[in-house]
This record gives structure tokens, sequence and C-alpha cells, in this order.
């Protein structure tokens, strides 16, 4: 039995803490991807039934990473293996190289993830009907694992639409990466991609992602947040929900976090607000904020049965409701970013204590 299911790539996170990459003689290695992190966060600290759909070239990296997703709860089992000659000619696994930044020095990602394993996944390869037949309630992918080949594009178009013929909740997070588009239709190809795939959605994270004609097209102001939001549902009208993070970074070390979400049952809702955060490593806080309101989500709006059964998701949102969810992204994504590594460290009770103003301070 699985409560939520993801689809995307599991790269091998090399972090040289302190260091930078190009003097390093040590790494620390993290399991990350952008999908894969938010079902992480989910089970570890949400306390879900996660499982993700994958593929890896079978040898010692990717049994390393196998291990890693073991060490996290994470249901391994419909993970894809693929034969390896050796030498990666055929199938490797992903490296993703990242520094974490400090003060005037931003954070730096060197991937290595071209012919991945999972970057071959075809239309056809995964039977969703039996990935669905336990019941699971919720489905999230997303535009990096869309973005890493052209037949990813259909997995997930093929995964989604089987998710909601199966009743689940869907969510996709748009996630622009300039480096898996560039030579294939770049950021106007993302924009198509993104909405395709978006319409699958009842929630989508990171929805100022398809605001303007493609990504990164506009900086949009905290003022302008709430239209722009409102141009992304004309563009999704089946969408439940909209939501997104809010980031100013003053510094690598210091960040002021928020988030806001749309929804045409409750309107224009903020999250709470927390100016001056100090930051130890900001990658994979966006996947901590999808985590949290996903959970806020599926524990919202009268659901009697709670996370793992009753109504289904956001069956009587409110603006209650919508602000809680948020509330529990923004507190899971602020302590994510406090300890090293894509994945989550907290633990509900921590994000419960930040909602409620007792880790620190919290404005709403």
């Amino acid at each position: 039995m699985t409560d939520v299911v993801a689809l995307g790539e599991v790269m091998l996170r090399f972090d040289p803490g302190e260091g930078r990459i190009r003097t390093a003689r040590s790494f620390q290695v993290w399991e990350g991807g952008g999908e894969y992190n938010v079902v992480r966060g989910l089970r570890r600290c949400f306390g879900l039934r996660a499982a993700v759909v994958t593929a890896l070239a079978d040898n010692a990296v990717g049994r390393l990473v196998e291990d890693l997703i073991l060490q996290g709860g994470v249901d391994t089992s419909l993970i894809r293996w693929m034969a390896d000659d050796g030498i990666g000619r055929g199938a490797r696994n992903g490296l993703n190289f990242v520094e974490r930044g400090f003060g005037i020095r931003g954070a730096l990602g060197v991937s290595d993830r071209a012919h991945t394993a999972v970057s071959q996944l075809r239309k056809g390869d995964v039977d969703w009907d039996a990935v669905f037949s336990s019941g699971p309630r919720w489905f999230h992918t997303g535009g990096i694992f869309a973005g890493l080949s052209d037949t990813t594009v259909d997995v997930a178009d093929e995964a989604m639409a089987a998710a909601r013929r199966h009743g689940m909740a869907v969510s996709y997070d748009p996630n622009y990466r300039r480096s898996l588009w560039d030579g294939r239709g770049g950021a106007d190809r993302a924009r198509e991609v993104d909405v395709r795939l978006a319409r699958h959605a009842d929630v989508v994270v990171g929805a100022l992602g398809l605001a303007g004609p493609y990504p990164g097209a506009v900086r949009i102001e905290a003022d302008e947040v709430q239209d722009a939001l409102v141009d992304v549902a004309g563009l999704l009208p089946q969408a439940e929900v909209l939501a997104t993070t809010l980031r100013e970074v003053p510094s690598a070390g210091v960040n002021d976090w928020s988030s806001a979400a749309w929804s045409a049952r409750t309107g224009f809702v903020r999250g709470p607000e927390m100016s001056g955060l100090h930051v130890l490593d900001r990658i994979g806080s966006g996947d901590g904020f999808a985590a949290g309101l996903i959970y806020g989500l599926l524990t919202a709006g009268g659901d009697e049965g709670g996370p793992t059964g009753g109504a289904r998701p956001m069956a009587n949102l409110d603006v209650a409701g919508l602000s809680r969810s948020l509330a529990y992204g923004t507190a899971h994504g602020a302590l994510t970013m406090t300890t090293p590594g894509d994945v989550s460290m907290a633990s509900l009770a921590e994000v419960e204590a930040l909602m409620a103003g007792g880790s620190a301070a919290v404005r709403r």
C-alpha cells in the first residue's frame, strides 16, 4: 500500500561542504532529484507511505543510490534496472556536483546526467494501472523529468493521465532547467511541454514558472503575484490549486522566504512570511515546500480519514485549509534549507512548531 508516488530521476549528489568543487579532495554523497525529493519528504517528515518510479543502471553506483533511497524510507520496488555494460555506453546513472554557496558567492550546480537510464524510459515501459492498483492517493512529477529526453515527455503524459483515471490527485512542478532544453527547443519548447502536462494536474507547484511567454521571461514582483497566478489559471482551468514559493536573496546565506496560492474556491491566499531566514543549503527547498503543501492538502478540507483514507483530497478545500497547507509547505521548505543535501531532515513536530512560531519568527 502506498499513499504517494513520484516519477522522476534520482541522482547521486556530490557535496564539497564548505569548499569548492574545483578544489575539493573529498565529497559527501546524498541522493536527490526534483520529483523524488517531494515524496522523500512526505515519507520521512510527514509519515506517508511513498514510492518512486525511476530507472537506474544496475551497477555499484546505482545500488548506492538505491541504498540511499531505502534509508529515506521510500519504496524502491518500482525502480527499473537497466543492464550495465561497464562503461556507461548504454545506460548510466546521473551525477550532480553542488556547491552550497556562501555570502556573495551563490550556489553552483554541475550536473552530469546525459544518457542516463531514466532518460531512456518510453511510453509503455511502465504498467501504470498496476502501479496505481494499490490505491495511492497522490501522484507527482515535474518538468525536470519531462525535460530529460523527448521520450520522457510522453512517459509523464501517460502516467498523469493514468493517475487521473484512477481518481488520484495529480501535481506537477514546471521546475525549468535551461541545461535540459538547450539544443532541444529551448524555453519555448519547455513552455509547450509544461502547459501540455500541467493540464493533467490538480495542483501546480511553482506555478509562476508558467507566467509570461516562456520560463524566466518576466520578473514578477510581490504585488504582481496574484495577477500572475490568475493569468496562469486561464491556461489551466481544471487546476484546483496554483501555488508558488516567493524568495528574495540578499545573499546566499540569508533569504526572505514566503509562499502564495490561488484557487477558484478560495481566491488568492498568502502563506507565512519568513524574513531574514538563515540558509545552510537551499537546494531542495522548493521540493520541501511541495511536500508540505501536499501533506496539508491531503489533510485539509474535511478529510476525516486523514492522509491515508477518507474523501478525495481537496474535496472541501477552503481558505483556512489552503492557508494551512501553505504554512506546512513554507515551514518544511525553510527547515530543508537548514541542513545539507537535497532532502529534508525535519520532523513533523519541528514543522508544526515553526508554523506556531516556536522555533523562529513567523509573521502571517
